[in-house]
C-alpha cells in the first residue's frame, strides 16, 4: 500500500470505489462511544463522490488531499485543511467498501496528522454523524476525543432520520 499526495487522475479513478456503508445501528445519548441502538431497517448510506471538490484541496494553499493505493489503483482519500480555529480538519476520508478493515483507514489519518503537524496547527478535527459507528469507533481507537455533537444539524436535510452530528478532537499531533 502506498499513500501519497493525490493527482487529478488518480481523483478520476477514485469515482470508481464503493465508500457507501451500511447502517444498523447509532450512537445513542450520551453519545460517549458506550451505548449503541440497532436501526431497523437496515439500510445503506453513500455521501456521493464529487471529484470536482476533491480536486479543489490540490491547489489550495491551505489544504491537501492524500490518496492510498494498492497495486497502483485507489482505494481511499482523505480531504484536510486549515480550520478557523488553527486545527487542521479532515473533511472528508473514505476506504473503498472491499477494502476496509486493512489499516488503509489508519496510514490516510497519520498522513493528515502528518500534515497538522507540519503545519504547525493546534491538533485535528472531524465531524461525523452518529449512524457512523464504524468510523467513530476507530476515530475513538485513533485517540480522538468526542468534543460535543449537535442534533439539529442534519434536520433540515433528513427529517425523516434523526442523524446527530459528533465532533471529534485529536489534540497536540
Amino acid at each position: 500500500m502506498n499513500i501519497r499526495r493525490a493527482t487529478d487522475s488518480c481523483i478520476a479513478l477514485l469515482a470508481r470505489c464503493d465508500f457507501s456503508f451500511m447502517v444498523d445501528a447509532e450512537y445513542a445519548e450520551p453519545f460517549d462511544g458506550t451505548r449503541t441502538v440497532p436501526v431497523e431497517p437496515p439500510y445503506q448510506k453513500a455521501y456521493g463522490f464529487d471529484p470536482d471538490e476533491l480536486a479543489e484541496y490540490l491547489d489550495g494553499l491551505d489544504s491537501d488531499l492524500f490518496v492510498a493505493e494498492l497495486s497502483g489503483w485507489p482505494v481511499g482519500y482523505v480531504a484536510v485543511s486549515h480550520g478557523w480555529n488553527h486545527f487542521a480538519v479532515i473533511e472528508d476520508i473514505a476506504v473503498d467498501a472491499h477494502h476496509r478493515g486493512s489499516g488503509i483507514a489508519r496510514r490516510l489519518m497519520d498522513a493528515a496528522v502528518g500534515w497538522a503537524r507540519r503545519e504547525n496547527l493546534a491538533g485535528v478535527r472531524l465531524e461525523t454523524q452518529s449512524n457512523n459507528v464504524t468510523a467513530c469507533r476507530f476515530y475513538n481507537r485513533y485517540g480522538f476525543k468526542l468534543g460535543g455533537y449537535d442534533r439539529y444539524l442534519y434536520s433540515g436535510i433528513q427529517p425523516d432520520r434523526q442523524e446527530v452530528a459528533m465532533f471529534w478532537y485529536l489534540l497536540s499531533p
